[in-house]
């Protein structure tokens, strides 16, 4: 194999594939990254046996060939060598490099122990814009389940339905799903659990792209092959197994009706969380007060090591008025997927679920346990 292409290029795609690998003893070929040529471009591949990253970038292929490399050593010299031209050589089992005054020889493995990537050739469910598809599965990604006992909850579950995609997660203290509405023409009826690793890699790839204004108005294709599912992103593929097992029927425990409604603004409800956290102690419990006369919101914590704080945000209050406690942690993991300027607390008693949605924003909902005092 012998490959001359920009620095710039490589350092990208290197980045995006190499983040997937861990430290494997018992594989050394899972610490390796490997580089084939594929219709003249450069392609790129990473796997954990879990995920699969494969990235293609353009350069002038003088010889094809293939060879796997350490990803670590591989990155960090790249990144560290100047925005120029790089000529790669493959000669046996050693990949030569040569970038102006810097010249190595990295010892690899052969290509061919390299594990396959899966290939999915299937008909894609959707096509969706990257920036939409990373800013909706940011609102729901944080609140899955880091046990393994249930591996259902694990991770993210991606309902096609007509029209609309549902995202939901949930660790069983704290659930949250989003909606996406979509015209596309063709009815789907699809659901998937998708590992919250691969989520993340996706978000993170996206807003890489995103931030190097090489997205723009880009489409990201989802298609579901045999227990597996592919996120093509044109010049970069991920490819993901699926969690088997049946998700929740979480919509039985969203309530419909409420007893106390609390709309106030997001940014002081945050900011008063926040102080009442430093006096909440290791199980981060604080105490909310719904008042209706004078109408506000109390929020108290206390710790018996540190003191106790109390604070009031003026709400506009409607129904019963209600003692409940919350882990701020959770609270705040909610408001902080909200972007509108208000919220809305939908409560019922100090031992039901409480909802907390955006004003103006019918999409998106989270919900959240109360701690029993």
């Amino acid at each position: 194999m012998q490959i001359i292409c920009l620095q710039e290029n490589l350092k990208q795609a290197l980045n995006i594939t190499e983040r997937i690998i861990g430290r494997n003893l018992t594989l050394p070929i899972l610490n390796n990254l490997l580089l084939t040529t594929e219709n003249n471009r450069l392609k790129i591949s990473s796997t954990n046996l879990e995920i699969g990253i494969i990235s293609w970038i353009n350069g002038k292929i003088e010889k094809p060939g293939e060879i796997t490399i350490p990803a670590k050593l591989l990155s960090n010299f790249i990144g560290n060598l100047p925005n120029k031209k790089i000529e790669m050589r493959v000669k046996g089992s050693q990949l030569h490099l040569k970038c102006e005054n810097f010249k190595a020889v990295l010892n690899g493995l052969e290509a061919k122990e390299f594990p396959i990537i899966p290939k999915i050739k299937d008909k894609p469910l959707i096509r969706i814009k990257g920036g939409v598809l990373k800013a909706n599965l940011s609102q729901v990604v944080e609140m899955t389940s880091l046990s393994d006992s249930r591996p259902e909850i694990s991770g993210v579950l991606m309902n096609f339905e007509k029209n609309t995609i549902k995202l939901a997660a949930t660790d069983s203290f704290r659930l949250a799903e989003k909606i996406i509405s979509h015209n596309q023409k063709e009815s789907i009826n699809q659901a998937m659990i998708i590992p919250q690793k691969t989520i993340q890699e996706l978000i993170r790839i996206l807003g890489e792209k995103e931030a190097a204004n090489d997205n723009q108005g880009q489409e990201v294709e989802i298609i579901l092959g045999n227990n597996q599912v592919l996120f093509n992103l044109g010049d970069v593929q991920i490819i993901s197994r699926l969690i088997e097992g049946q998700y929740p029927d979480y919509q039985q425990i969203i309530p419909k009706n409420f007893t106390t409604h609390a709309t106030l603004i997001r940014t002081e409800l945050i900011n008063n969380i926040r102080v009442a956290s430093l006096f909440s102690g290791k199980v981060n419990n604080v105490q909310f007060f719904i008042r209706s006369k004078p109408a506000l919101i109390e929020i108290f914590a206390k710790d018996i090591d540190v003191g106790e704080n109390k604070s009031q945000i003026e709400a506009k209050i409607e129904g019963k008025e209600i003692e409940i406690v919350f882990n701020c942690r959770y609270i705040l993991d909610g408001l902080n997927n909200i972007m509108s300027d208000k919220v809305i607390l939908g409560l019922n008693n100090n031992s039901s679920p409480v909802i907390i949605k955006p004003v103006g924003d019918a999409s998106y909902t989270y919900l959240v346990m109360p701690i029993k005092a």
